[in-house]
């Protein structure tokens, strides 16, 4: 039987470690071959290795499939370029692009430097950007792709010191669809993944004495729980999914909701500010989301 990414070539960014590693094997084991790349860095950004990328290359090839490493970083346009022509260049074609690179620099907003913001939102969100947009070339051309894109629940939800990063999140759904939308026509296909996992990255965010017992929880959330969504929306199996958000939370899955109105008021004579304030205000204040982060509304353990 043939395996569900056989033939296929998938770039993962990110994919020396954490998530995107587990990404990268298991669409290795599914058939695909891949390009793995990781710069190595530091949760900030620095500190460059070379190490992670070419472990997970000799974890693929070990076990009979191939992959090649990239070490170039997806906030610089030409090595995004690069990192996509790495993958037509060295096995023919590309299919499949996981946008998973990601660093971090939390602060309260209020502390929050020209430099914490410029460097998360350059990775996420520009690097999103500068590898979808040098594979989208080879999409067209070939008239097939997918992207799978990681968002997170501080943008879609909503999280404390995080304003580069839940900006940056949010703004991968709104490119996502974007995606989705403009390539259609040539049978392309984007979605989002929400992952909850622990990772580097989750284990540096700060926490306080109550949130403990939720830190607890979040441990028994390894990242090969969402290997199997990143793999499936790959595949041909999932050729009618587009411009969807999965949240994947250990072994629960949510179709995320996407902005929709909710409730409307209407005067045919127009607005003021103080009808606005009688009439609109106790009209649609009932239906107002309440101001919550995302263990608000996850509150149970995992499953």
């Amino acid at each position: 039987m043939p395996k569900m990414l056989e033939n296929k070539v998938a770039l993962i960014t990110g994919a020396g470690r954490g998530i995107g590693r587990e990404i990268a094997l298991m669409m290795a084991q599914r058939g695909a071959r891949v390009v793995v790349n990781d710069p190595g860095v530091s949760l900030d950004g620095k500190n460059e290795t070379n190490a992670p990328a070419n472990e997970v290359v000799n974890d693929i090839v070990s076990a009979g499939g191939e992959a090649v490493a990239d070490f170039g970083s997806v906030s610089e346009s030409a090595s995004a370029r690069a990192m996509v022509q790495r993958a037509v260049d060295t096995f023919g074609r590309i299919d499949i692009v996981v946008n998973n690179a990601g660093i971090l620099r939390d602060a309260f907003f209020h502390k929050m430097t020209d430099e914490d913001w410029d460097t998360v939102i350059k990775v996420h969100l520009y690097g999103s950007f500068y590898v979808s947009r040098a594979a989208a070339e080879h999409f067209r051309r070939q008239e097939s792709g997918v992207f799978v894109n990681m968002t997170s629940t501080s943008g879609l939800v909503g999280n404390v010191g995080q304003a580069n990063y839940s900006a940056a999140k949010l703004g991968i759904v709104g490119l996502s669809k974007s995606l989705a939308l403009d390539m259609a026509r040539f049978n392309v296909r984007s979605n989002c993944i929400s992952p909850f996992a622990w990772s580097r990255m989750v284990g540096s965010i700060p926490n306080t004495p109550d949130q403990e017992e939720r830190l607890k929880g979040l441990k028994m959330l390894t990242p090969d729980k969402i290997a199997p969504v990143a793999a499936f929306l790959a595949s041909d199996a999932a050729s009618e999914v587009t411009g969807q958000i999965f949240a994947v939370r250990g072994n629960e899955i949510f179709l995320m909701s996407q902005p929709r109105p909710s409730r409307s008021v209407h005067r045919s004579e127009g607005w003021t500010p103080e009808t606005l304030r009688d009439h609109m205000l106790p009209a649609l204040r009932p239906s107002f989301l309440p101001l919550e982060v995302s263990r608000d509304v996850f509150p149970w353990m995992p499953v």
